[in-house]
């Protein structure tokens, strides 16, 4: 039976609690907001699911991102730099992924049981949902690059462009961003590689000069230089929770694709890292060739747009290689931008609805989502990427390595946290230190590092920081409390195991006493009100979240 199939026969009298959260399971038919994404709902392959989580990270943020590092460190510097964030981010982003493929988990649902608890999370929560709308207004500003170059369109109106065809593309959920993707992707993939490959073919020079580039510095390799260069890529570390946004909605893993689903579940999760490491790479490279060989072109040499016009002038006419570059963008702007609009939502949501136990509607985050992207764009935050990019990367670090090592280290080492993860309400505590505190003490310490507190010197490798605190501080944590704030309760009530005999989520279902509608057993819980005659009655998680008496919330062990 499907878990939305709608009321069943047997439908109580609907009071204005249960015509919200009806309102609110409708809503989240596509993207299954507050939730976990039902077997019923997963009928991808895992190779769909893993190119749509790619299609995510075709933002040109990454070439501008290069071209910053190479022009401010040089070339030597910016590659140590890029090397060392791919290897954090791929480490610390392996346990999460794995955890929202095996368990169907966006990332707030997985960090609610990593240490963190049911409300402390909705502090990550907004953590993600800043840098939703940092990527959206980047890409944004790209776009309007685009549209300036190469239609005169003023900068002013290509952002309100750009921020505008966005949101009735993230109307609907998964089903729509999964046949976008797919199909712009090859097209992305030739419009981007093809002519890159060209240049360096037929200007071999070109790669000596772009490894003779020392940067602003002129001078040689710099371990500090290679870490203020490391901290900027690091910024994008968050990505993950993005791709995890694609990633919970794969198939159950079985004897017979497995080998696919752990491809998929790497390919899609850590793997961007990769594909984003390269087009950094790329983006070094290309802005050392505009500056090397276009005069006064250092000025735009972190522009993406212009980047590529320079490239595809080596293969085709001016005019041509002005609209293919347009092309380009606008096809990255929305590959890009519609992932950051839907989990920006999706993040909004989450933290509102648990604060005040009410469902406005994603689509009302949607609006706000775009709408701060488009101040920050109209206030040109383009022009300070690096900077921003910088302070950003110590929170998000802090955040994501949290959760990593809480899983890594504190569920399957020292095994003080629920190996199998948790996030219904009543089955958690509202707070657990082990991940609040070592959040606040790897963020708080690294960016008093960012800002010079402790010396010049050492500024630097605030990024090292943030990454190191959080790994030693998360177990010492777990430690010292000795697990007791995990979990609230052990019994959630229902004797129907949780999980089959892959062990995959079941896929059995349960009536939910307040809206009469039918959820898999992984989202539901036993109520602390009885029937009518005395048994006991079940309720989603869903209605949990909007419960404002809190009455069905089972009682704590």
């Amino acid at each position: 039976m499907s878990v939305d199939a709608g009321p069943s026969t047997s439908t109580p009298a609907v009071d204005p609690q249960a015509a919200s959260v009806q309102a609110a399971t409708r809503e989240s038919l596509e993207d299954y907001t507050l939730r976990f994404a039902p077997r019923s709902y997963r009928r991808w392959g895992p190779g769909v699911v893993a190119t749509s989580a790619l299609g995510g990270i075709a933002y040109l943020a990454d070439f501008s991102i290069g071209a910053n590092i190479a022009l401010a460190h040089g070339t030597l510097n910016g590659l140590i730099g890029i090397g060392v964030a791919a290897g954090i981010i791929f480490l610390t982003g392996f346990p999460l992924a794995y955890y929202a493929a095996r368990y169907n988990l966006d990332l707030d649902l997985i960090t609610r049981g990593s240490g963190f608890g049911y409300h402390g999370s909705v502090i990550t929560n907004l953590i993600f949902a800043s840098f939703t709308f940092i990527l959206f207004a980047l890409e944004g500003a790209i776009m309007a690059q685009g549209l300036y170059l190469g239609l005169g369109i003023p900068r002013w109106i290509g952002y309100l462009i750009s921020t505008v065809m966005i949101f009735p593309l993230v109307i609907y959920g998964m089903k729509t961003l999964a046949r976008l993707q797919v199909a712009t992707t090859p097209v992305w993939l030739v419009l981007m590689v093809i002519p890159v490959i060209y240049l360096v073919i037929s200007h071999p020079e070109s790669v000596e000069t772009f490894f003779a580039h020392t940067g602003e510095a002129g001078a040689g390799v710099s371990f500090a230089s290679a870490m203020l260069a490391a901290g900027v890529c690091l910024s994008l570390i968050v990505q993950i929770a993005e791709q995890i946004d694609y990633l919970r909605f794969m198939p159950p893993r079985t004897a017979a694709n497995r080998r696919a689903w752990w491809t998929a579940t790497i390919l899609g999760g850590p793997g961007w890292v990769l594909f984003g490491a390269a087009k950094q790479i790329l983006g070094m490279f290309l802005a050392v060739y505009l500056i090397s060989t276009v005069p006064g072109a250092r000025e735009i040499a972190n522009e993406p747009v212009q980047q590529f016009l320079v490239t595809y002038e080596q293969l085709i006419p001016a005019w041509l290689a002005l609209v293919l570059a347009v092309v380009l963008v606008v096809i990255s702007q929305v590959k890009i931008n519609v992932t950051n609009a839907y989990s920006g939502s999706l993040a909004w949501t989450n933290a509102f609805t648990r604060i005040t136990r009410r469902y406005p509607g994603r689509l009302v985050f949607l609006g706000v989502n775009l709408a701060i992207s488009l101040v920050l764009m109209e206030a040109n935050m383009f022009s300070v990427l690096n900077g921003i990019l910088s302070f950003y990367a110590n929170l998000g670090m802090s955040w994501i390595c949290v959760v990593a090592a809480d899983i890594a280290i504190n569920k399957y080492l020292l095994k003080l946290s629920p190996k199998h993860p948790e996030f219904r309400r009543g089955m958690i505590h509202d707070w657990n230190p082990v991940g609040v505190v070592s959040m606040v003490l790897s963020g708080g310490i690294s960016i008093a590092v960012y800002f010079g507190a402790f010396g010049d010197a050492v500024q630097p490798f605030s990024p090292l920081f943030a990454v190191g605190i959080a790994v030693v501080a998360t177990p010492l944590m777990a430690i010292l409390t000795q697990g007791r704030y995990y979990l609230r309760r052990t019994d959630d009530g229902i004797d129907l195991p949780m999980y089959d005999e892959d062990g995959n989520p079941s896929g059995e279902t349960l009536e939910c006493a307040v809206t009469g509608m039918e959820f898999e057993r992984p989202d539901m819980i036993a109520s602390a009100v009885p029937g009518p005659d005395g048994k006991v009655q079940y309720v989603s998680s869903l209605a949990l979240a909007t419960d404002r008496t809190g009455e069905h919330v089972l009682p704590k062990e």
